[in-house]
Formats: C-alpha cells, sequence, structure tokens
C-alpha cells in the first residue's frame, strides 16, 4: 500500500486536504505541508529541570519531517507555532541537528514558522520566515484556536481520541475537524495528547465533530459518538 492510500481526506471550507498518519497535514493544490508542535529540545529542557529523558527527540522529529518532505515533495512548509520548545530550545541544539535544520528550510521555497505560546520569536539563523498567522484562500494557519474562526488551522492543544475497539481501549493522537475548522495532531516526538473531550477544547469545534486518528502507519476516522474521556487518575 503506498504511503499516499494511507492518508485521510477532508474538506475544509472547500479546501481538499489530506490527514498524513504521520501528524501532517497536505494541502495538495496549493502544495503545502502542515505541522504543528515539534517542541525541539523538549527532551534537554525536561533535563535541565532533573527529569531525565534521552535526548534524541530533536533528531527524531527532524528525521520524520525531512521524510515527509521527501515524499511530498511541498512548495510551502507551515510550522503552526511551538517548534521550539522555549526561547533557547536552538541553542541547546547539536550542531549536526541545527544544520539538519537549515537544509530542511532551505529545500523549500517557502518555510514558514508561525508563532506560538512557547516560541513568540522563533530563533533566526535557521532560514525561514516569521508570521503570527497566515491566510491563504479560505484558510487560515495560526496557533491558537479562536473562538468563532471559520476555515482555520492550528495546533497548540495537541488532540488525541480513545476509542473502544475489540474489546480494547486504544488512545492515540488525531486530527480533529468539524468541516469549518481543524486543529492539527502535535507533530514532535515528546510531546503527547490532550483528549478531545476535555473541557480545553470545548467551544471550540461544532457537534458531530470527527476525528482522524492517526495509528500503525494509518489514518483511521472516527465520529465525536464513539469517543470516550480519559479515565479519572
Amino acid at each position: 500500500m503506498t504511503e499516499a492510500m494511507n492518508r485521510a481526506a477532508l474538506t475544509l471550507c472547500g479546501a481538499e486536504l489530506l490527514a498524513d498518519p504521520s501528524g501532517a497535514l497536505l494541502w495538495p493544490a496549493e502544495g503545502i505541508l502542515a505541522v504543528a508542535d515539534l517542541h525541539l529540545e523538549k527532551g534537554s529542557a525536561f533535563a535541565a529541570r532533573g527529569r531525565l529523558l534521552p535526548p534524541y527527540d530533536t533528531r527524531a522529529t527532524l528525521d520524520r519531517l525531512a521524510e515527509l518532505i521527501a515524499t511530498a515533495r511541498p512548495a510551502r512548509v507551515l510550522c503552526l507555532g511551538d517548534s521550539f520548545h522555549d526561547r533557547r530550545a536552538a541553542e541547546r541544539m547539536a550542531p549536526a541537528d541545527v544544520e539538519r535544520l537549515r537544509g530542511l528550510t532551505a529545500s523549500v521555497a517557502d518555510w514558514v514558522w508561525i508563532t506560538g505560546n512557547h516560541d513568540p520569536e522563533p530563533p533566526q539563523g535557521l532560514g525561514g520566515r516569521v508570521v503570527a498567522d497566515l491566510s491563504l484562500g479560505p484558510l487560515t494557519f495560526r496557533h491558537e484556536a479562536q473562538p468563532g474562526a471559520v476555515g482555520e488551522l492550528s495546533g497548540h492543544l495537541h488532540p488525541a481520541a480513545a476509542v473502544a475497539l475489540g474489546g480494547r481501549r486504544v488512545r492515540e493522537r488525531c486530527f480533529a475537524h468539524d468541516g469549518a475548522r481543524l486543529i492539527l495532531p502535535a507533530f514532535g516526538s515528546f510531546t503527547g495528547g490532550l483528549n478531545v473531550l476535555d473541557a480545553a477544547f470545548d467551544g471550540l469545534l461544532a457537534p458531530g465533530f470527527e476525528v482522524l486518528m492517526t495509528a500503525r502507519g494509518r489514518v483511521y476516522r472516527f465520529p465525536c459518538a464513539r469517543l470516550s474521556p480519559d479515565r479519572a487518575r
């Protein structure tokens, strides 16, 4: 099965989009690849606070992104905020990862860093351009969803969904959309996910929204009625 066959199609305000199993979104007609919440150098930030995590999250995230760019060949890459875990993330990046990222930004005609709450001023010297949001045709790309927005694509909330399948509970990252707006899953390796039934999503998605869950290299579509909240701890 080809990579394209593993993707799921959806329409947002007339734009024909593809949800990729990696958590990236493709807009083929415009040559756009969008990813949210890379959180580069999250591992080193946690290590500095005494929580030791393997220091390979940036490299793993860049490897996945590079593979996707090589196969999709986009003309424009949009990073929807929180691409860097904090203001000093680029200073902690290994030199090889810095060069890898510079090579990626140089490999496409237009690389766009959209600002997020973790990186309101993305680091300079890595290529690409910085904007607060970006409107293209019927769609607007930004970091945090705004109540009432139409044609909006955002990140920030790291959506995940849980469903009961074959007598067991499956919980994975997901795209969440209602036909008027879409929230992308976090692309970064250490980012995790927040259940779409959490109160943080209240008022952002219309009743009857659906999720596109990413698991095992595929994208699975579920209506919100099939979803379950996380168990109380």
